[in-house]
């Protein structure tokens, strides 16, 4: 049986070998939609994730409450066996549940994880914690090559920049600028992983993906634009070597252009520009005047920017965020220079009229936009 996102890929290379047109392609997508079983629904799918979650982690409170009764042979054999009892039933459940077997094979990847550091603690192993997380990263890449499952890449488009970022901060972490580099990587990153779809038919793993991007991208867009006042308060630390300073910037910029190219082939344009984008933010200083009105500046060039990306990709998760992040720029920008300077009733006023009046234009024109995404039509591009 074909699954949904095995068809995607087929009609991607078809439509790219130009065997296939777009409304072929369209056709034979819908047709087998409507073929799929109507069994499993959100309703489902919400039940046994939920589940999963509770299974796992009532295995995981049962071995912490009787851990100091069992001899380190026993912890051995008891991490051994959870990881592999949650991998053998899945794939016992597999061919006749999917999601369910889908489910208990990412559980089983999770507790991978946990069994790595806590067979380092029984045995006191060598401690270097960025050793575990890349041991983690290697078993959730295998566990993808051998199930070709979303929910085995997420993890693993996950975990393998967890490794990447807990070896950097092990290696940098006496010198100055490290976080700076290493929040750059993950803000960009995060928006790599916002532009991974471009279609309305999208595999689960870029909507998996969507999903990451979306909830790290503004969280980190902040921190990025608020480190300088802490990154450099401490005068005692080194300044980063040459080698180290051309590794972070790999790090930082190389990597996730890569992933984007990757992703979105030439249509990683925008992603470029983003890049030079963190790259900006992360020289000013906003405890300079004049360097922290250009902070907020270019935090709303980047919000309007990415309405605009939205708009010419028809995401309208792109516009939301968009909007949410210029609606965040303004707010911080009247709390840190406009509101100091009025009385304390002048600046409760403005900012209730702002946020009333401001806020209702803004929801206003954000459904104009996702509006206009669902009557355009739909684009392709980039690699698959």
């Amino acid at each position: 049986m074909v699954t949904s996102d095995q068809l995607e890929q087929q009609l991607q290379r078809w439509t790219d070998a130009g065997i296939l047109d777009s409304a072929s392609a369209g056709r034979i997508r819908d047709f087998e939609s409507a073929r799929e079983s109507p069994g499993v629904r959100w309703p489902v799918i919400f039940a046994i994730a939920f589940g999963s979650i509770m299974v796992a982690a009532g295995v995981l409170l049962f071995v912490a409450a009787h851990w100091d009764d069992l001899s380190p042979t026993q912890r051995f054999l008891l991490v051994l066996a959870m990881i592999a009892g949650f991998h053998l039933a899945g794939g016992a459940l597999l061919p006749r549940l999917r999601p369910l077997g889908l489910a208990l094979h990412a559980i089983g990847t999770v507790a991978l994880g946990g069994g790595i550091f806590l067979a380092g603690q029984i045995f006191n192993l060598e401690e270097h914690w960025p050793g575990g997380i890349l041991l983690w990263a290697i078993g959730a890449v295998l566990s993808w090559l051998v199930l070709r499952d979303w929910l085995q890449a997420t993890l693993s488009a996950l975990l393998i920049p967890a490794w990447i970022a807990s070896e950097w901060s092990v290696q940098a972490q006496h010198y100055s600028g490290m976080d700076r580099l290493l929040v750059q990587f993950l803000t960009l990153l995060a928006i790599t992983y916002l532009s991974a779809r471009r279609t309305g038919a999208d595999s689960y793993f870029r909507r998996a993906l969507v999903w990451v991007g979306g909830l790290a991208v503004l969280p980190l867009c902040a921190i990025l634009a608020t480190l300088h006042s802490e990154s450099y308060s401490n005068r005692q630390l080194l300044p980063l070597s040459i080698f180290l300073h051309a590794t972070g910037l790999l790090m930082a910029f190389a990597l996730p252009l890569l992933a984007a190219y990757f992703l979105r082939g030439k249509s990683a344009v925008w992603n470029l520009g983003y890049g030079l984008w963190v790259f900006v933010v992360g020289l000013l200083d906003d405890r300079d005047v004049f360097q922290n009105v250009g902070l907020h500046a270019l935090c709303a060039l980047a919000s309007v920017g990415l309405v605009v990306w939205g708009l010419q990709e028809n995401r309208r998760e792109r516009i939301n965020l968009g909007v949410a992040g210029f609606a965040l720029t303004i707010v911080v920008f009247y709390f840190s220079s406009v509101m100091d300077k009025l009385g304390r009733s002048a600046s409760l006023v403005g900012f209730g009229l702002l946020f009333l009046l401001g806020g209702w234009q803004l929801e206003q024109f954000r459904r104009k936009l996702v509006a206009r995404t669902r009557t355009a039509p739909t684009t392709t591009g980039g690699a698959a």
